[in-house]
């Protein structure tokens, strides 16, 4: 168990993923894990996830990766296109999620909001 709540619960999927698990529940979480993933369940790589006494409870969707950013990078608007090239596979696909002064936003959300932020995490 890592310091980072975010970084370990990602990793814990994408674990349980490689291990051709459908879904995991992850003993430690937060709300702002809740809020990258309730990103990638709009985006449909979550299929569900809920709390439950246990922890919460993720069934993967169309999830190939998911990962956390390391260090969380600040970026400025003009900037997103280089990290876009960076960590994801290709221009059409894949979703970036920018953490902003109006809270988690996808990279494309926040390109047509003219708004930088902290680069948290990426799914694809």
């Amino acid at each position: 168990m890592s310091q980072d709540i975010v970084s370990d619960g990602l990793n814990r999927i994408m674990n349980a993923k490689l291990a051709n698990q459908d879904s995991i529940t992850l003993r430690y979480h937060s709300k702002f894990l809740q809020n990258i993933l309730a990103i990638g369940k709009l985006k449909g790589y979550i299929s569900e996830y809920s709390v439950t006494p246990k922890g919460l409870f993720v069934q993967f969707g169309k999830l190939n990766k998911c990962k956390a950013v390391k260090p969380r990078y600040i970026v400025k608007v003009k900037d997103i296109d280089k990290y876009i090239r960076r960590y994801l596979p290709a221009r059409g696909m894949g979703t970036l999620i920018i953490s902003t002064s109006k809270g988690l936003v996808t990279h494309q959300t926040a390109i047509d909001k003219n708004i930088g932020g902290s680069v948290v995490a990426y799914f694809y």
